[in-house]
């Protein structure tokens, strides 16, 4: 998200890499599921996320959109996030206190109570510490925390995302662009969402692929 963040209000003050320590694990959260209530449409889904979520619970995006999943504006981006139940604000996949897609669970999920601080065309991580409740808490290795396969491949993609979508988003912000803002929109979920990546092949080789495609794209 386009966002302006004073660090000092919001963190340590401290710039984090994957392999440093830092005070992440609430062990085990212990019955809490603060951060899974409320959310709104905050948790954004990147297109490795939604691969994710697609071929673990074997179903197609379209379907998800139609149960767990919505699209809002992000930035000026319409954009999928996980959906909150109306019931009880809580996120879709939040079972008995527990997130039932734990080991899918998205990339913002995956990071918390961390952020990320992008600059020079990279990003290093930030902990929040207003964001979790726990009053204790344990030093991991980041790297460790975030928990995913090909970690260099998937940091690469991270920042090649972000780097993709910060000029669109801009570029939507101005709204004297009309229609050719909702075709944009449209553009991105078709080439990075609704097409499905073959399960069978390598997920950042197809994404890397229509990200080329995609850059020659003029809105």
């Amino acid at each position: 998200m386009l966002r302006d963040i004073d660090l000092n209000k919001v963190s340590d003050g401290k710039l984090y890499g994957s392999n440093d320590m830092a005070k992440t694990d609430c062990n085990g959260c212990k019955g809490c599921s603060s951060c899974c209530r409320g959310m709104g449409s905050s948790i954004i889904l990147d297109p490795f996320d939604a691969h994710r979520l697609c071929t673990g619970l074997h179903k197609s995006f379209e379907e998800l959109l139609n149960t767990c999943l919505e699209l809002n504006v992000a930035d000026g981006i319409i954009l999928p996030n996980l959906r909150m139940t109306e019931a009880e604000d809580a996120c879709a996949f939040l079972h008995n206190g527990r997130c039932s897609i734990h080991s899918i669970r998205p990339g913002i999920c995956r990071i918390f109570p961390l952020g990320r601080f992008y600059e020079n065309h990279s990003f290093r991580y930030f902990l929040q510490v207003h964001e979790c409740p726990a009053p204790v808490k344990s030093k991991v290795k980041i790297r460790k925390w975030i928990d995913t396969p090909d970690f260099r491949r998937y940091e690469q993609f991270i920042t090649d995302w972000h780097y993709y979508l910060k000029p669109l988003q801009e570029y939507a912000m101005d709204f004297t662009h009309g229609e050719n803002i909702q075709k944009l929109s449209m553009y991105i979920l078709k080439q990075f969402y609704l097409n499905p990546y073959d399960a069978d092949k390598d997920f950042y080789q197809e994404f890397y692929e229509r990200l080329e495609i995609a850059s020659k794209y003029t809105p």
